[in-house]
C-alpha cells in the first residue's frame, strides 16, 4: 500500500534542488604581487672609479632592464674596501656611483631617475679587519626599485630650517676638511633663518663636488633639477 511521504521530506528535497541550482560564488584571483626590485653588481679596481668592459656591459643590463620593467627609480650605491683612510673611501665610493650614473644615463636612463649614495667602507660584502684590499667589497650596488625619494623632498622642502640641516650635514659627511668660507657663512645664514641665501650655496657645493642632494632630482624649494 502506498503511503505518502511526510511534508518534511518534500521540504528536504526542495532545500537540495534550490541549493543544487544556486550559482556558485566565484572566487576572485589574488592580486598580482609587487613589483620586486632587482640589483646588479659592479666592481672596481683597487683606488679606481673607472667602469671595466664587464662592469659597462653589467650597467647596460640594468639600464635595459630599468626601461623595460616600467621601474621608476634607480639607485647606485658605492662600496669600497678597507684600505686607505675612511673620508677618502667616503668619496671614492661616491666617484663610483656617480661613474655607474654616468653610464646609466648614457644608456638612456633619466638622470632625474637615478639616486647616488656613497657608504665608504661600510657595510662591507665581505667582512674584513681594517686595511685589507679585498676585491668584492669594492662595488657599486645597483637597484631598481620604486623608491620614495621624491616623496621624502615633498617633507623636506616644506620645513627650510630641516632641509638646511640635513645639507649642512651632507656637506660635513663627505668634505671631512676645514669648512670653506662661504660654505660657512651659507651655515650661518642658515641657523639665522636666511635660508634663501643660505642654501642655494650649500646646494652649490655640494653640486659642484658631484655629492647628491638630501633629494636627489630636486633643488629647494621643490624645483625638479637633473644633475649632469
Amino acid at each position: 500500500m502506498f503511503k505518502p511521504l511526510p511534508l518534511i521530506a518534500f521540504a528536504g528535497a526542495a532545500m537540495l534542488l534550490g541549493a543544487c541550482s544556486e550559482p556558485q560564488a566565484i572566487t576572485a584571483p589574488p592580486p598580482a604581487p609587487p613589483m620586486q626590485s632587482t640589483s646588479y653588481m659592479v666592481f672596481f679596481d683597487w683606488d679606481h672609479a673607472d667602469l671595466s668592459p664587464q662592469a659597462v656591459a653589467t650597467v647596460g643590463q640594468a639600464a635595459q632592464a630599468f626601461k623595460s620593467t616600467g621601474q621608476s627609480r634607480i639607485t647606485a650605491t658605492g662600496h669600497t674596501d678597507t684600505s686607505g683612510p675612511d673620508s677618502y673611501n667616503m668619496a671614492l665610493s661616491l666617484r663610483r656611483a656617480n661613474a655607474v650614473k654616468d653610464e646609466l644615463v648614457r644608456d638612456g636612463v633619466p638622470a632625474t631617475a637615478i639616486s647616488v649614495i656613497g657608504k665608504g667602507e661600510h657595510d662591507l660584502l665581505v667582512p674584513t679587519a681594517d686595511g685589507v684590499r679585498e676585491p668584492q667589497n669594492r662595488r657599486v650596488v645597483i637597484d631598481l626599485g620604486t623608491a620614495q625619494t621624491s616623496q621624502v623632498g615633498v617633507g623636506v622642502f616644506r620645513d627650510p630650517a630641516s632641509y638646511c640641516t640635513a645639507l649642512q650635514d651632507k656637506y660635513r659627511q663627505y668634505k671631512k676638511r676645514d669648512l670653506e668660507k662661504a660654505a660657512a657663512a651659507a651655515m650661518d645664514q642658515c641657523d639665522h633663518g636666511d635660508y634663501a641665501a643660505g642654501i642655494p650655496t650649500l646646494e652649490n657645493f655640494l653640486i659642484d663636488d658631484k655629492i647628491p642632494l638630501p633629494s636627489p632630482g630636486y633643488r629647494w624649494p621643490g624645483r625638479s633639477y637633473a644633475p649632469s
